[in-house]
């Protein structure tokens, strides 16, 4: 039988590691198949299998450690690191990442391992392709990143837009003027900068043009520079509009582009732009394609089966 020791500072590390009644401990026991015992500062950890004790080790020492810097996870988090139990990443690596947003919201955190990569590759590249299923906090993060340089003075504005296109729809049947049209399609986009900054600031950084929030076809003949651009719905881009799109990155600017290439609204005969720019700039050097998956999801547990669901129909379908 293989066994262990993990050594616990205080009572009070101690409640917040095995959670309310113990509810992170039992999750623990019951998944590695391992028996648990704590006393005097010392957490055993018995089982027969070897590799499945270690796991089940290694995850209660990670999140000691984001306990010990400051740091805060769920039971939700915990479920993550159970199902994934391939993740390279160190897990305290993961949730001790803190994006600094503003003052409503102190910081955010990447979820997944998933994640984790994504906001790396916002950090390191100019150019961010975030490509995944509803869920993965593709442009949560990257709404978060763009706060974070704001913040930092890396950029001088936030530039937010979105393609006009949904179900098939055209502005011109939609009542109002432009602005009205366009904000239910922007409206996604407001709610991710509503959740980390205060609203009056957001309005008052609108007004002053800090930050702007247009539909794509705006974009055109324009050069952002000092700026943090975020695209998002990409898959309903058209390859001309992408084009025309990365071509606005000026100096000092970095671009994130999201989207869900298995929901796009553009018609049958028209082709993705996110679908074409990856099939022709994968490998350029410089630029940075994030795929996020269904175990990126940090929604609840329904819509990441949901997602796999999908996904398994789809692929059978491409085989036929």
């Amino acid at each position: 039988m293989f066994e262990s020791i993990v050594e616990i500072r205080n009572d009070s590390e101690a409640r917040q590691l095995f959670g309310r009644h113990d509810e992170t401990l039992r999750k623990i026991e019951s998944t590695f198949k391992v028996e648990t015992s704590f006393r005097d500062g010392c957490l055993k950890i018995k089982a027969e299998d070897d590799n499945s004790a270690r796991k089940a080790e290694r995850i209660i020492t990670e999140f000691l450690i984001v306990l010990r810097k400051s740091g805060h996870f769920s039971l939700r988090d915990i479920d993550y690191a159970i199902k994934d139990g391939n993740i390279k990443t160190a897990l305290h690596d993961i949730y001790l990442d803190r994006i600094e947003v503003s003052s409503k919201r102190a910081y955010i955190t990447p979820r997944s391992e998933g994640q984790k990569r994504y906001v790396d590759a916002i950090r390191k590249h100019d150019i961010v392709f975030g490509i995944g299923p509803a869920g993965t906090g593709k442009t949560y993060l990257a709404m978060a990143m763009a706060v974070n340089a704001l913040k930092k003075n890396l950029v001088s504005r936030i530039i937010l837009t979105r393609p006009a296109v949904e179900a098939g729809e055209s502005l011109g049947y939609l009542p109002g003027d432009i602005y009205e049209k366009v904000n239910p399609y922007l409206r996604p986009l407001y709610d991710a900068l509503l959740d980390m900054v205060e609203p009056h600031m957001v309005k008052d950084y609108r007004d002053r043009g800090i930050i702007e929030v247009a539909p794509l076809a705006f974009m055109r003949g324009r050069t952002l520079n000092d700026s943090f651009i975020i695209l998002d719905e990409a898959q309903n881009s058209t390859p001309e509009q992408m084009k025309m799109f990365l071509t606005r990155l000026g100096f000092d600017s970095k671009t994130v582009i999201t989207g869900d290439i298995t929901q796009s609204d553009l018609p049958k005969d028209r082709g993705s732009g996110l679908l074409h720019a990856r099939s022709i700039l994968g490998d350029m050097e410089g630029i940075s394609f994030v795929m996020l998956e269904g175990k990126d999801v940090v929604r609840h547990e329904l819509v990441q089966r949901i997602i796999e669901v999908y996904r398994r129909r789809s692929d059978s379908e491409d085989e036929k």
